[in-house]
């Protein structure tokens, strides 16, 4: 099984424009996520995949893989449908699963790859698997968080910004929240890209709802371990803390 890992960036953001460059502890966000997606073993190959010729320049100054794509795209899952399609062609080669690493997560843990990966060998039919973890303290009601609830199977029934599922009693109820890392088949990739965009992805500005619309299941996997998203400037500082306190544990 080769597995590609592909982080799509750009550096068009309102919030915070330039985000994937932000210095962290010496270290531009983006290197922060290629070296710790490294650190995980079951992948073969990592890559960048960008809009912008500054992003290409910096991550090949770095000596890592970055692939040109198009600045059309809406989903980061499109964007990298069309590097992994780049990258076979250069590289005369092809992957069984290519997972999306979110371009904004510079704590990312490789145990987490690990995580998304180990349903494929256990299951062989599966075509996705998006990692969710527990909600924690003030993220049930944010709409930065996007919550998910599950069949009893595990598979994704919905997933929406909005606190759900809704409760009668005022007692929230479990639902895990939706990581941006996700596995998919290199079939499934491809089909994302061929299937028409759906309202309720377009409503909720949640890639995987496009699948579920279109009644492609996706397998949850829970993973223990947390990271810690830039949105904003001020998350860098918190970034930054988080990180010097792990490295002194």
């Amino acid at each position: 099984m080769k597995v590609l890992a592909l982080i799509p960036a750009r550096l068009a953001s309102t919030r915070f424009p330039n985000k994937p460059l932000a210095q962290i502890l010496g270290k531009s966000m983006l290197q922060h996520i290629v070296e710790r997606v490294l650190l995980c073993t079951e992948i073969d190959s990592v890559a960048v995949a960008t809009c912008d010729q500054e992003i290409i320049e910096h991550i090949v100054s770095l000596g890592y893989k970055a692939v040109m794509t198009s600045n059309t795209h809406e989903r980061a899952s499109d964007r990298c449908a069309e590097a992994v399609d780049v990258l076979e062609k250069s590289e005369k080669s092809s992957y069984d699963i290519v997972v999306m690493v979110q371009g904004d997560e510079p704590m990312t843990d490789p145990r987490m790859l690990s995580d998304v990966l180990r349903p494929f060998s256990e299951q062989p039919k599966l075509d996705v698997v998006n990692l969710y973890a527990d909600i924690q303290p003030g993220e049930f009601n944010s709409p930065n968080c996007v919550k998910v609830v599950m069949d009893l199977a595990g598979n994704a029934l919905y997933m929406s910004r909005a606190a759900i599922p809704d409760s009668q009693d005022g007692v929230e109820r479990p639902s895990g929240k939706q990581l941006g890392l996700i596995a998919f088949r290199r079939e499934a990739l491809q089909r994302f890209t061929e299937l028409a965009a759906t309202p309720l992805e377009i409503n909720e500005s949640v890639d995987m709802l496009r699948f579920l619309e279109h009644g492609i299941k996706i397998r949850m996997q829970r993973t223990i371990y947390r990271t810690h998203a830039v949105d904003v400037p001020a998350d860098i500082d918190e970034v930054e803390r988080l990180m010097q306190s792990a490295a002194h544990d």
